[in-house]
């Protein structure tokens, strides 16, 4: 449990600070004065100033941040000498490019993780031709049908197949049409070694006909299978595949992240679907014991998430203040400070009572 804490603390850690280095580039580059680039939040344990910035790192371990000059005017009325190089002073676009960096990086950061994911070797379903060349491949339980012999017998999604056994007949092979070949040319019982999380059970099942519809006289066990391996991508091939698994993943969530926020404000949103913050710790946990290549890709879906969930128009987050910069573009005045202030608190409040709730579902579903 208290690895898993650490390694939470590690990936949010760096999901944070390279999304706050996103935007302290962006700041650099279009010429406004950035005080602090933080790692961790304050009390301050160490610094170092250069180049006009102070380099910080702080003694609570939960992210980072980046402070830049002047994104209120009252920071620039207490501090006019350098108003010039204010983030309120310099033109829309260029504010809402130092807004939009965070969200950007966090993508980008995303896309390197897959890629070397990809490179490193991922763990995928395993068309026939590709179990030869695949590494430790094997034949994966994906679904269990209910009332099957399967389901009698315990099997369960993710059970891993290491060997059945059936009188004088042995199957050892990767292969999922070889198993249901195998299941399906027994009449006896079969005993089944499976393998879940490190922990190995033996089941005995019986093939029965009729279960499949499209052919009622095979006899069947109740599974889904697929051949399951770890495939290396060519690293001059991985990262243009990660191109691709960065968009189809960010497509995906765009889409669930509207429907659960649509569902909110309709009052019928599933919270058995979502984790906060202590699901979170979990997954990365298990993905951590898995392996690197399944810890980088956890990391690189909460990467996309991060990124999209900033981008929603809520205040108090990027997409917020884009959102505040683009109505200033149009209105060509700035908005009323104390309105920008009640709507961001508005807008922060309904954050910090969604993870509220989040996190109670977590515990819920830990409890029980």
């Amino acid at each position: 449990m208290v690895s898993a804490i650490i390694i939470f603390i590690i990936v949010l850690v760096a999901l944070i600070v390279v999304h706050e280095f996103g935007h302290f580039v962006a700041a650099k580059l279009s010429g406004m004065r950035v005080d602090e680039f933080g790692i961790g939040y304050p009390p301050k344990a160490a610094g170092r100033k250069w180049h006009g910035t102070e380099y910080t790192l702080n003694w609570l371990p939960f992210g980072g941040f980046v402070r830049i000059y002047g994104e209120d005017q009252q920071a620039v009325d207490e501090d006019p000498q350098d108003a010039e190089r204010a983030f309120f002073k310099k033109p829309r676009i260029l504010q809402a490019l130092v807004l939009g960096a965070g969200i950007l990086m966090n993508l980008l950061f995303a896309w390197l993780l897959l890629s070397l994911t990809l490179g490193l070797g991922a763990t995928r379903a395993l068309e026939e031709s590709e179990i030869g060349n695949a590494n430790d491949p094997y034949v994966l339980v994906s679904s269990v049908m209910p009332g099957s012999p399967a389901e009698e017998a315990g099997f369960m999604p993710g059970d891993r197949i290491v060997r059945a056994t059936a009188g004088a007949d042995l199957f050892l092979s990767a292969s999922a049409d070889e198993f249901t070949s195998f299941v399906s040319g027994e009449t006896d019982p079969i005993t089944f070694v499976v393998e879940n999380q490190d922990a190995e059970r033996t089941l005995t099942a019986t093939p029965r006909a009729g279960l499949s519809p499209e052919d009622p006289e095979r006899k069947v066990l109740g599974v889904g299978v697929a051949s399951v391996g770890i495939v290396k991508t060519p690293w001059h091939v991985a990262p243009v595949e990660g191109l691709t698994l960065t968009w189809e993943l960010t497509k995906a969530t765009a889409v669930g992240l509207v429907q659960f926020f649509g569902s909110i404000f309709t009052l019928s949103a599933d919270l058995s679907q979502v984790s906060g913050p202590v699901g979170i710790a979990g997954a990365v946990g298990d993905a951590a014991g898995t392996g690197l290549s399944e810890l980088l890709t956890l990391t690189a879906i909460i990467s996309i998430n991060l990124a999209l969930i900033n981008l929603l128009p809520i205040p108090a987050l990027d997409g917020g203040r884009l959102l505040f910069v683009a109505i200033e573009a149009v209105i060509r005045r700035p908005l009323p400070r104390k309105f920008q202030a009640w709507v961001n608190a508005a807008g922060f409040a309904f954050l910090i009572l969604l993870m509220i709730v989040v996190t109670a579902s977590d515990l819920f579903k830990i409890a029980g």
